[in-house]
Order: structure tokens, then sequence, then C-alpha cells
């Protein structure tokens, strides 16, 4: 309990020290490169405070600096501290559009250039995915969690279509993340910390350049194979 609620008081004060100055520096940080530095902290922080170690392999694999759609499975809510702090990329969130609605930490988000993911499938919706779609094809990587939550069990959910058609409308190489740990350091409906290692393997980037809408559920399934393949490498270790 001593731990958690340690970890908890940084991870808070973290938040509310850095999201204030992402907020003052917006109105000349419009790319949210400094945004982007200061989440990188927020997770590194998150990570020091509960002695998390992560090991990542596979970045070899990423030529060039983009723009790339990071699609990677989904185990605790450590996932996004370990992505934030070592994955050596500029890029953005896709979230649901329920968390910009958080008072103070959903005007961060929207600050840093987060991009809004509405399942409803209203005329806003497509017309936000045509945005982020142009966005992407830009200049500006974004990582997805397919699945859309985090799996309540350990294994991989069968994944959404969103980030998909996202991909398809902006073209760009979907590069596969599996991450394994993080179920055990915080899992789904769990606030209590506990320390561990993170283990993340990069795949390899899978090009979206000879599919189209028709052929979407086969590109889901070679992610999701992909995914699902190298998380039982890495799993039991």
């Amino acid at each position: 309990m001593i731990r958690t609620i340690f970890v908890w008081s940084c991870i808070v004060l973290a938040t509310l020290i850095l999201g204030v100055f992402v907020l003052l520096v917006y109105p000349v940080d419009r790319k949210g490169r400094m945004g982007h530095r200061c989440a990188r902290l927020w997770g590194k922080i998150a990570l020091l405070a509960n002695q998390v170690r992560v090991k990542v392999e596979g970045l070899e694999k990423i030529k060039g600096e983009g723009p790339f759609i990071f699609m990677s499975n989904h185990q605790g809510s450590y996932d996004i501290f370990a992505l934030l702090g070592y994955l050596p990329f500029h890029f953005k969130w896709l979230a649901k559009k329920e968390l910009f609605a958080i008072p103070f930490f959903g005007w961060t988000m929207s600050a840093a250039g987060y991009i809004r993911l509405d399942r409803q499938g209203t005329r806003e919706t497509v017309e936000a995915m045509n945005q982020a779609a142009q966005r992407i094809r830009e200049g500006m990587s974004v990582v997805i969690f397919p699945e859309g939550s985090r799996s309540p069990n350990g294994s991989i959910q069968p994944f959404k279509k969103g980030g998909f058609t996202l991909a398809l409308k902006s073209k760009v190489p979907i590069i596969p993340i599996s991450i394994a740990g993080s179920r055990e350091i915080m899992p789904k409906d769990r606030l209590t910390a506990s320390p561990g290692e993170i283990r993340i393997r990069i795949g390899d980037p899978i090009e979206t350049q000879p599919y189209s809408t028709k052929d979407r559920t086969h590109l889901m399934e070679r992610v999701h194979q992909a995914i699902s393949t190298n998380f039982e490498a890495i799993a039991h270790r």
C-alpha cells in the first residue's frame, strides 16, 4: 500500500507540473514537440517511481523517421509509460474520446495534439478520421492499441476496426509491437502498483500500400498474428 501511494503521488505530481507546462507552451508548440518531450519524461518518472525496468528489442527493424502507425497489444496501464519512455520517435496517441473529457488531463492531451477516436460511427467520426489520416500522411506518427482497452485476462483480444481504417486511409507502414510484463505491474481494474520488468519486441513493418478497404480484415489478421507471435516469444521469459 505504501508503494502504491508513493507511485500514484509521483504520477499525479508529475501530471500536474508537466501538464501545466504543456498548456503554457501550447501557443508556440503547435506541433507538440515540447509536449512529447514532457510526455516522455512523465512516462519515465512513472517507471522510475515504481522501479519498473524496460527492455526493448527490434528497433533496428524500423528504417527512417516515419511516419508510422505503431500498433501494440495492451496488457496493463504501464504500457503507456513504457512506450512513452522507450519508443524513440515523436508520436501522438489515438485515444478514445472519453479520455479527453477528463478535466485537466484531457486538456493536456488536446494540447499535445492527440487524436480523438469516437467509436459511434457518426459523420463527425468519419471527418475526424479523414483529418487524422491527412496529418499522418504529412508526417505525424501515431500509436494505437487496436484491442481498444487493456486485456482482462492477459490474452490478446480481437482487434477493433478503427485503427486499420486509419492505416488504410493514410497508407503508411504499420509497426507491430508486442508488450509483456505490464499486466503483472498494474492490470486492468487494479490501481495497486508492483515493481517488475516490461519486455517490448518490435516486429517487421507491414506495408499498407498493397491493401484496399476490402482487404481490411486480412490486414487485421496479419497484424494480429505478428503481435501474437512475438508476444508468445517474450511473455514467459
